[in-house]
């Protein structure tokens, strides 16, 4: 046993810092969404594809819409994503989520 321990010293930790040192997402990793409402035609098919019903399309104006996702329902399998025919759905590698009010993982994206 007191070679396990004295070999140990010298290797590197097989853990990560985190939250010490931030964690370099892969590319492709489905983290938090991120919505281009300037893309968006509003073909609504991001809301039909969605699993749990995380994302409400709304049209503000003629050409001009908003996006309601709330992060709480949200399971991050990024159907959404694939099925925008404009790529106006973005998966991110932001995974930092967890929030102590739940009306901040309603997040509201509208074009300025």
């Amino acid at each position: 046993m007191l070679r396990e321990v004295l070999g140990s010293i010298f290797k590197k930790p097989a853990t990560n810092r985190y939250p010490a040192q931030k964690l370099d997402m892969p590319d492709k990793y489905r983290g938090k969404l991120k919505f281009y409402p300037q893309k968006c035609i509003g073909c609504k098919l991001c809301m039909k594809d969605c699993p749990t019903g995380a994302i409400t399309i709304n049209k503000l104006d003629e050409k001009k819409f908003e996006a309601l996702i709330d992060l709480s329902r949200c399971i991050y399998c990024a159907q959404c994503v694939d099925s925008c025919p404009k790529k106006a759905l973005e998966a991110s590698g932001d995974v930092e989520l967890a929030q102590l009010d739940y009306k901040k993982l309603k997040v509201v994206f509208r074009a300025d």
